[in-house]
């Protein structure tokens, strides 16, 4: 089992919502993706797909989305992105995903020794910025089912610990921040996140921080291809 990730599919659950208008390369980009992802990805690998799956605004407008994605190889896992307004309802959206796909919420997944957990985040604030108090509030309570996620994870047993993350957990100055000291505090090995696009890539850290991976799966940043997170090691 190798881990794939790649986020900000950006489906357009019934409405017309040609990302094109954000640049030529989005041109056809799901074809794209998924002429990739048939290509890389084998039925027993899991893909991991940290937010804004959708643009629908009801769970029925996005199942078409979901079934397309379905379709593809892979198990895949999905987590909440800002603008997956379709997702409400937990027990509703787990009765009528398709077969071969999962979300994690406030919960965590063990499959084949590794462990999986994650929260949406929040917009960090910096010392130019402070949060308002309604941002504050968000991220307090992100803060809060991060730390749960990984408690789920801890019962799940050992395992090798990935998070999934929409909003970036840190910055490119590579400070800590209350995200990264709960997820050094559990010993997760690496994080995916998205949410940011173009030039906004830069704002957010890639690389190795005291032990963590953390790796950023915006599809454009990725050009629309998933990337390969942990491969399959054969003995």
């Amino acid at each position: 089992m190798s881990i794939y990730a790649i986020g900000d599919l950006h489906l357009p659950g019934h409405a017309e919502k040609p990302m094109n208008v954000f640049g030529s390369h989005w041109d056809r980009h799901f074809e794209v993706i998924s002429e990739h992802w048939r290509r890389m990805i084998a039925p027993e690998d899991v893909v991991l797909i940290p937010g804004d799956i959708s643009w629908a605004m009801q769970l029925e407008e996005a199942l078409d989305d979901l079934r397309a994605i379905a379709a593809l190889p892979g198990y895949k896992l999905l987590l909440r992105g800002n603008h997956d307004y379709w997702w409400s309802s937990l027990t509703k959206i787990r009765a009528a995903l398709p077969d071969g796909m999962q979300v994690i919420q406030n919960d965590a997944l063990k499959l084949d020794g590794h462990v999986f957990c994650g929260t949406r985040g929040w917009t960090l604030p910096t010392s130019q910025q402070a949060l308002g108090a309604q941002d504050e509030k968000i991220f307090q309570r992100e803060l809060m089912r991060l730390r749960m996620s990984l408690e789920q994870g801890k019962k799940l047993g050992e395992g090798d610990i990935t998070v999934m993350m929409h909003y970036p957990p840190l910055l490119a100055d590579g400070l800590a921040t209350p995200f990264t000291e709960i997820l050094e505090e559990y010993g997760v090995q690496r994080v995916v996140y998205g949410h940011l696009h173009g030039a906004g890539i830069k704002i957010a850290f890639e690389g190795q921080r005291n032990g963590i991976d953390y790796v950023l799966t915006s599809c454009d940043a990725l050009g629309f291809q998933p990337k390969m997170i942990v491969e399959e090691k054969h003995l």
